[in-house]
């Protein structure tokens, strides 16, 4: 059977922060899940950007 309504489970795009700020081509974004009801505020996780080589801040964005 198929699920009824809404779940709490949402996709979400994380953008790298010192990427966009450094003006280099290209972007580093990773899509991933939450909980929209544990964590209703914005997703903030240290992931790898592999233009930068190394471990940034990526930031839900939309």
């Amino acid at each position: 059977m198929a699920k009824k309504g809404k779940g709490n489970r949402v996709q979400v795009i994380l953008e790298c922060t010192e990427h966009k700020a450094s003006g280099l081509p290209g972007m580093s974004r990773y899509v991933t899940t939450k909980n929209r009801k544990n964590t209703p505020e914005r997703l903030e996780l240290r992931k790898y950007n592999p233009i930068l080589k190394r471990h940034t801040i990526h930031r839900e964005i939309k």
